[in-house]
């Protein structure tokens, strides 16, 4: 059986927390959004598509080699906007900062994944956390008003510990998520993991 997975930082209930609120205020503008459930955001860092479930231990233990040699690092979230612009925006997003241990991060992860047949992202790694989708051009004035408001808003930092390994499934309510494998930064080995 194939799993549709990808490779994550998964984020601290603190920033969840920050997303949440932020959502509130943006919900204000009464805009056609579909705000996504912020239990399910997390920033990814590859996404693989559908594979086989015999991979999925390979995958792991590439991931596993990349956190051996990166400590712990921290993560800040700045910024909201639209893509591709707030006069006719399709997505709602937070920014994250980059960093050079993050960029690094992804790098080695798309390297890794690139030897085991994996196909590398054309496009230049853009690290965000989309909040919102959409629906129709009811109410986006408004809500470009509020971002316009909140766009260079510092909003929180976390302590990137581990990356995970998750499986998504697209159901009808939205997609689910599932841990596979959880690896912590700075040290080998991975926690298979079953939630």
């Amino acid at each position: 059986m194939d799993i549709r997975s990808f490779i994550a930082i998964e984020l601290s209930e603190e920033i969840k927390e920050k997303l949440s609120a932020l959502q509130g205020e943006l919900r204000k503008s009464n805009a056609d959004v579909r705000w996504v459930n912020i239990d399910g955001v997390h920033l990814t860092l590859k996404f693989l598509g559908y594979v086989r479930e015999d991979k999925i231990n390979t995958i792991a233990k590439a991931i596993s080699e990349v956190c051996k040699g990166l400590p712990p690092f921290s993560m800040g979230l700045k910024g909201v906007g639209a893509f591709p612009n707030l006069r006719q925006p399709r997505v709602v997003w937070v920014g994250v900062k980059d960093s050079i241990p993050l960029i690094s991060l992804q790098r080695e992860i798309e390297e890794r994944m690139f030897a085991l047949g994996f196909q590398k992202e054309e496009r230049r790694f853009s690290p965000h956390l989309t909040i919102g989708r959409i629906r129709s051009l009811k109410g986006v004035v408004e809500l470009a008003k509020i971002i316009e408001g909140v766009k260079d808003k510092e909003l929180a930092a976390m302590e990137v510990r581990a990356l995970a390994l998750i499986k998504s499934e697209l159901k009808p309510t939205g997609a689910q998520y599932t841990g596979l494998a959880e690896t912590p930064l700075g040290e080998g080995g991975h926690n298979g993991r079953k939630g």
